[in-house]
């Protein structure tokens, strides 16, 4: 068995090799201190609202500390939101790849899984989707949280695509807009509310299957008079 040790400059030692200082643990500990201030404030008064030196107060440290770890406010953006929406696309990748559901049962799943996931962190989730958003039709954009909104808004797209029989284009992309809209109004609807999360999807999920059905209805008797007018 390896031999562990505390040398005196704070490395810890496990078979000769330095794995962690004490200096880089309380590094991680200041680091995490921030991101949850940061967390703390965005919720309570907005992303927009909240400046570097207010973040630093809440976390107990100076405004520069911050600097050390974090570029700007943007990148403390990306830290508290990248995790979870990738978690979130993760598994609307594997819902995609199902290859036991139709596209119309993949689209259903995919409503209940956003707005779960969205009440699940109503008090993160315009941050998560709003805050510095870009276009979720702009090609590869430059930061990895637009890259995965975008990400999610393209599966939305390719099960639409699927469904409608649509190939890319501009009619595609808007009907997945509308999409979207449906989605995010649903959730924006009950992010105040009071009621748990189990008990809004258990009482209103046959609702939203229904409303998402009529827009899908809607798409096609649309499309259907599009096509007759050519």
């Amino acid at each position: 068995m390896c031999n562990q040790r505390l040398l005196t400059n704070g490395n810890i030692l496990l078979g000769g090799v330095p794995i962690v200082t004490k200096k880089e643990m309380r590094s991680e500990e200041t680091k995490r201190s921030i991101i949850a201030a940061a967390e703390k404030l965005f919720h309570e008064r907005g992303y927009g609202s909240v400046t570097i030196r207010e973040i630093a107060k809440e976390a107990g440290c100076s405004h520069t500390t911050i600097y050390i770890y974090f570029q700007d406010k943007e990148a403390l953006l990306h830290a508290l939101s990248m995790a979870p929406l990738q978690q979130l696309i993760g598994t609307l990748e594997a819902l995609v790849a199902d290859a036991f559901l139709s596209s119309d049962q993949k689209l259903l799943r995919l409503n209940a899984q956003f707005i779960q996931f969205c009440l699940d962190n109503k008090s993160m989730y315009a941050i998560f989707f709003e805050s510095n958003a870009v276009r979720a039709s702009e090609e590869n954009p430059e930061l990895p949280i637009h890259r995965l909104r975008n990400q999610m808004f393209n599966i939305i797209d390719q099960l639409l695509g699927t469904q409608l029989n649509l190939p890319e284009g501009e009619q595609l992309l808007n009907c997945s807009r509308i999409y979207f809209y449906m989605l995010r109004g649903i959730v924006g609807t009950y992010s105040n509310s009071e009621e748990s999360v189990e008990s809004i999807m258990g009482r209103l999920s046959t609702a939203f299957d229904h409303a998402f059905e009529a827009l899908m209805l809607g798409f096609g008797i649309q499309l259907q008079e599009r096509k007759n007018e050519r």
